[in-house]
Formats: C-alpha cells, structure tokens, sequence
C-alpha cells in the first residue's frame, strides 16, 4: 500500500537484503513503518506502506514522512547514497534518530558527519541490529523474541572467529552464558558463507564460525580479555 501518512513512525530507506531484515523485525513488532525504494518490484505483496522512489531526493523523503518520523534507518547498499540519505534526513529532520549501514568500515566517520547517530558496519548483524537499535524496538520487539539487548550510545562491535582451541567451540550460547559471564550478547554468526540471526538459546558455535558480539565498551574489553587476548590459532 501507498504511504497513507503517518507521524513519529520509522522510515526504513532501501528494500535489499538488510533492508527486509529491518522490515520483518519492525512487522513482527507491529510497529509503525514506511519503506522506500527505487525498485517498485520491491513491494510485490507488501501489505505495509511504502514509497517508491530514490531515497536521496528530498520530495521523496517528505513524501515518506521522514519531517515527522521518530526513527529513520538506512539500509541502502552504496555509501555514497546513504551519505546523501543521511544528510538530507537530517536536514529535514533534526530531532530524529537516523541509523545507517555501512557496507564499508571506510565510510563510517563520513556516514557520522552527515548526521547519523549509529552506523552499523557488519552485515552479519546489520539488519536485525538496526531495527534492534530504535528504542521501540527495544521495548517492543525484543521482549516479544524473549531477548535483553540494549543497544545505546557507544555500542561497540567485535568479530571473533572460533578456532578449534577456542573456550567458546562446539558449546550452545546458552552454555557459553556471554551475558552473565562479561555482559555481552551474540547477535550473529557467519558460517561458511551463511549468516545466522535467529540465534536461541540451543544455537551451537562451531569451530570456523564468525560471530558477532555487542557490547558496551567495558563489557567488549572484558570479552577480548577472556576470549581472544590469549587464543592460540
């Protein structure tokens, strides 16, 4: 459906891979939305509102509600877009939150200095993590999938890779407690190739995973501490 008009919504910018994760955590939430994307095949049964068109024109983003929206997150796959993106949401909207993806570390501080308040770099965690990231959602849709994130200024992110000597191979998240042991969360693994969001308590890690751990900037350091200061590959 066509944007019908909303106010202090979210405003997803992009329909690709991430953008869809975004999309299906804020559904599953039934949170308020609109997404916006050039390709209209984008919305082929979409039973949310949308606007097809470039995210980087300022008409298309009035359009989407982006002056009146609480939230908006930007999932767009070339940086250069979500600069300009970013920019002009920011222009238009000075009290939003703006959440952007990098697809490149290079480009984060640029993404910051057009005027967003996270940039997440990781497509391992990207989309659940964006959507993740809106206070609403922390309220609403993580206690609906029975999880505890809070994501708050200064999150930081570390990639480990499990070795066969590794405290934390062929062990459950639930035996590995992350948690309660140095207060940080896996929010996703990469395993030959494929990247594993819905993680559960009975969620494996096996040796060769990547996984992606978040955390505050103390809880990262006590993680490093134990689990990779000291690895031996």
């Amino acid at each position: 459906m066509e944007n019908s008009g909303h106010k202090d919504h979210i405003v997803v910018l992009g329909c690709g891979d991430v953008g869809r994760r975004v999309v299906e955590t804020l559904t599953y939430a039934d949170i308020k939305f609109v997404v916006v994307d050039s390709q209209v095949h984008s919305f082929e049964s979409a039973d949310y509102d949308y606007v097809v068109g470039n995210a980087t024109e300022e008409d298309i983003l009035i359009q989407a509600g982006v002056p009146q929206a609480s939230t908006i997150i930007v999932t767009l796959n070339d940086d250069t877009h979500v600069m300009f993106a970013t920019l002009i949401s920011r222009g238009l909207n000075p009290d939003s939150t703006i959440i952007a993806r990098a697809n490149s570390y290079k480009s984060i501080d640029k993404i910051y200095k057009a005027g967003a308040n996270y940039v997440a770099a990781l497509p391992i965690v990207a989309g659940q993590m964006l959507a993740k990231m809106t206070s609403r959602c922390i309220d609403i849709s993580c206690k609906k999938m029975d999880e505890d994130i809070m994501l708050y200024e200064g999150v930081d992110i570390e990639k480990h890779t499990i070795t066969h000597s590794d405290d934390l191979a062929n062990k459950t998240v639930a035996d590995i407690s992350l948690r309660h042991k140095v207060g940080c969360t896996i929010l996703g693994i990469e395993r030959e190739g494929q990247i594993i969001t819905d993680i559960l308590p009975s969620t494996k890690i096996l040796k060769g995973d990547i996984i992606a751990v978040v955390g505050g900037k103390e809880e990262i350091s006590r993680f490093k501490e134990k689990y990779v200061k000291n690895k031996i590959i």
